[in-house]
């Protein structure tokens, strides 16, 4: 779990990015559709990467309010594409509660989808600042999008692969996960004030946190039980996705018999752990993370050292020690 100081942290962000959302995403006609856009907004997560955001904007010399409607915009992008992720990857849970398409069907997950995507865009074109920077900003949002769609393109079209390179799914992990995290900390620099050195070096720091996010994430689908997880535990591999583990475990010759299989017992669960911890699959992608990790904590020298640099170094670590 994340460490109280670290908790606090991001909390006294979180609470001004909450009631940013209320003002800024209003349930109003039709009130189902946004009833189902806020569901998942609403039910928490984490709001790291909106954390990630204002503390760049702190670290450079600017404060939280600043930037506070595009933290928003950018948590909004990131529900958007929890929603659409779902539907294609028929996921029923999300966040331990039923997902958007469980409630509202699946037309109406995409629209509710839709809206968090359009909202978030029409936020950014109304922040406060200098307009070069927020053309900048609009574009590397946009771009972000782009790649995302991209990423999740590339993670459907390896699920009809017997193969996958490692080189393949990190440039897919890259675009799908990584990139919100590194828009993320560059426009929090850009919008304020840090020259396009110090927020390319940020925008270096998400991207690698990002990617070790989730080679972790791809760990802890096969050793946390459902109940902490808030999710089926080995879907990912029940669903035929390539990920790093199942990639090294395949270049070892190794058989996983519920890969692809869509469901699979508690005791074939347990197994197919075993499995992959015995022939250092699990290790491998875990130590791989951890590296990733220490190299994007080392793009943050481009900061003066200031408190924020240190909660941005200890979200960093996080992003390995965490259980869910």
């Amino acid at each position: 779990m994340i460490n109280m100081t670290l908790t606090d942290e991001i909390r006294k962000r979180s609470i001004h990015v909450d009631a940013a959302i209320d003002e800024l995403l209003p349930i109003t006609n039709p009130k189902e559709l946004y009833k189902a856009s806020r569901y998942l907004v609403d039910a928490g997560g984490k709001r790291l990467r909106p954390a990630v955001l204002i503390l760049a904007a702190e670290a450079v010399g600017s404060d939280f309010k600043s930037v506070l409607s595009t933290a928003v915009a950018v948590e909004l992008v990131h529900n958007f594409t929890l929603i659409h992720d779902d539907i294609m990857d028929k996921d029923d849970i999300r966040r331990g509660m039923p997902a958007v398409h469980k409630i509202w069907g699946e037309a109406g997950a995409i629209l509710a989808g839709d809206t968090l995507y359009s909202r978030a865009f029409q936020i950014m074109s109304k922040v406060e600042n200098e307009p070069i920077r927020i053309l900048k900003c609009i574009d590397i949002l946009s771009k972000t999008c782009t790649e995302i769609c991209e990423g999740q393109w590339l993670d459907i079209e390896f699920e009809k692969r017997e193969r996958v390179t490692e080189c393949e799914y990190i440039e897919m992990v890259g675009k799908k996960t990584s990139v919100l995290y590194a828009a993320a900390a560059k426009i929090g620099a850009l919008l304020g004030g840090a020259s396009d050195e110090v927020a390319e070096a940020l925008s270096e720091y998400g991207r690698l946190i990002g990617i070790g996010f989730q080679m972790y994430d791809d760990v802890l689908d096969m050793v946390t039980p459902q109940e902490v997880l808030g999710k089926v535990r080995g879907s990912d591999l029940m669903e035929g996705k390539h990920t790093l583990i199942v990639i090294d475990a395949f270049a070892k010759g190794v058989k996983l018999d519920i890969f692809g299989k869509g469901k699979a017992t508690l005791e074939e669960t347990n197994e197919t752990v075993r499995i992959l911890t015995e022939c250092g699959s699990i290790d491998y992608v875990k130590n791989l993370a951890i590296s990733y990790i220490n190299e994007g904590k080392s793009k943050l020298d481009a900061l003066k050292d200031c408190p924020e640099k240190e909660i941005l170094l200890q979200i960093a670590d996080y992003m390995i020690t965490r259980e869910y």
